[in-house]
């Protein structure tokens, strides 16, 4: 027995020894195995291992790769991790239900945030997946046209307040009921304020402008006109939810989309309408033909759509002034509460927008036929517009967007090819912005020298399962994502207590 404990003890460390060498031996610090590789760039469709060293993909072989890690991907495609450019639930819940939708940046584009700086600072380090926004045109007409001395508020309460902006936000709520913002035009002194707003936000690092024009009617044409200036002053693209989406010949869905037209060609600036499938209405197609016409003629333009016919915004919004069952050709009863499931009528509609102005609700106001033509469109982006859940509660496109378009547009109705979404989640969004973000060149691609922004999936298997009755239910069938290469889905189960999000932020 004496002469075996040695013998024991020098194997056990000889074990340990070849353990340290395999590990020092292996080439990559994840190895993807076996999947079929999709890359919308350059149209790669094929099976590769996938070697990720230090966050980025190193390297792309037919042949086997060792690493310390390694996940069969077999049968599984790994596709560029999803750029979500229209994401209004930018807190922890909310990130983690995109996560498991696939999603591996979040972006704040169209109502945006201000200020800007605080509201990076305050996420740094706590992000689940990559975060980033455009300087809100919303906040700064409030900081610039509200009495926030009527509030007992300072600017340097807004920027103190700047990690929470958003429709669900202290001071938001607080500030709904001053019509001022909505409604006003601005002075020569609160335009200029306005601008002044506009170039510290971009110097802040914001991706471009994001503006809510249809919940701010007061904002002039002059207004927006000279906002899309600053935008091409600074190179920048300029995220718009267009003026209305009223049903009429004049005044309505189609004006707007012809301001935004002008104004790019007038200024030169890029412009992304946000969610074409909700603001077009009944007009959608007419509206993809200007959009094509105008980018055939030289005019940097692009739009957005997500694969519900049902949208939600707040009960105090503009856009239900005056008589908006008429001009949005919809009823009170197509107005439901996400909380309750609840649809109003005309009494609880008037009661809950006087009481509680900030109120969310879904309306489902949408057709079929005009989301898919968009969804199927060339160059139309899918994003989610999701909003941030409280109690669980919101609509479910913050939970299922990128799921549904692959398993019920791509797989059940085959309205566009695989390829075609996935380029449509991930590369034309990082085109969209990599001129003005040299981030966002690493981004939303299988090649080397990219960011390890993957999302691993079962196209036979992946769909939704968030619903307006269980809206905070996670995707099936996505079984891998990595964030700067690291886990936070894996084997189909999210990680817990795990942070490796880093800001999309503009910067000289």
């Amino acid at each position: 027995m004496k002469r075996t404990r040695p013998i024991t003890c020098i194997f056990a460390l000889l074990l340990t020894a070849l353990a340290s060498v395999s590990a020092l031996a292996a080439d990559y610090d994840i190895v993807i195995s076996g999947g079929r590789v999709m890359n919308p760039e350059s149209g790669l469709d094929a099976v590769r291992n996938v070697g990720i060293r230090d966050g980025r993909i190193a390297k792309l072989s037919r042949e086997p790769l060792s690493g310390a890690t390694i996940i069969d991907a077999s049968g599984l495609v790994i596709a560029p991790g999803f750029i979500d450019l229209h994401a209004h639930g930018q807190d922890e819940f909310a990130a983690r239900l995109q996560a498991r939708d696939g999603v591996t940046t979040q972006l704040e584009m169209e109502g945006g945030v201000y200020p800007v700086g605080p509201w990076y600072d305050k996420r740094a380090g706590k992000a689940v997946i990559n975060f980033g926004a455009t300087a809100g045109h919303i906040g700064m007409r409030m900081a610039s046209i509200v009495d926030l001395s009527k509030y007992d508020l300072t600017e340097d309460d807004l920027r103190k307040a700047a990690g929470d902006q958003g429709l669900e936000s202290e001071i938001f709520l607080l500030l709904s009921k001053d019509r001022s913002w909505v409604d006003n035009h601005p002075t020569a002194e609160q335009l200029t304020d306005l601008l002044r707003r506009a170039q510290e936000g971009i110097d802040e690092g914001a991706l471009g402008l994001g503006y809510g024009i249809a919940y701010t009617p007061g904002a002039t044409r002059e207004e927006i006109f000279r906002m899309f200036k600053v935008a091409k002053a600074n190179g920048l693209t300029n995220f718009v939810h267009s003026r209305n989406g009223l049903e009429q010949e004049l005044g309505g869905n189609i004006d707007a989309v012809q301001e935004l037209i002008s104004n790019a060609a007038s200024t030169g600036a890029r412009v992304h309408i946000v969610h074409i499938g909700s603001s077009g209405g009944n007009q959608v197609s007419l509206l993809l033909e200007m959009i094509d016409s105008a980018r055939a003629n030289g005019i940097e333009i692009t739009t957005e759509v997500y694969p519900y016919t049902a949208w939600s915004t707040f009960i105090g919004a503009a856009m239900f002034d005056g008589d908006w069952t008429t001009l949005h050709q919809m009823k009170y009863g197509d107005i439901e509460l996400p909380e309750t499931g609840e649809r109003l009528n005309q009494e609880s509609f008037n009661r809950i927008s006087k009481d509680n102005p900030g109120t969310i609700l879904i309306g489902h106001g949408m057709k079929e036929v005009n989301v898919t033509a968009a969804i199927a469109h060339p160059g139309v982006m899918i994003a989610s517009d999701g909003m941030l859940f409280d109690n669980g509660r919101a609509h479910p496109r913050g939970a299922g967007t990128f799921s549904r378009v692959l398993g019920r547009y791509v797989r059940e109705r085959q309205a566009l090819s695989l390829m075609d979404a996935l380029g449509k989640m991930s590369y034309l969004p990082a085109h969209l912005l990599e001129d003005s973000v040299p981030q966002m060149k690493y981004k939303g691609r299988i090649a080397e020298g990219a960011d390890a922004d993957i999302t691993i999936f079962d196209p036979d298997r992946v769909i939704d399962r968030a619903t307006f009755n269980e809206p905070a239910q996670g995707s099936d069938g996505i079984e891998h994502v990595l964030v700067n290469g690291r886990f936070i889905v894996r084997d189909a189960i999210l990680l817990e207590n795990f942070y490796p999000g880093k800001a999309v932020r503009r910067s000289e």
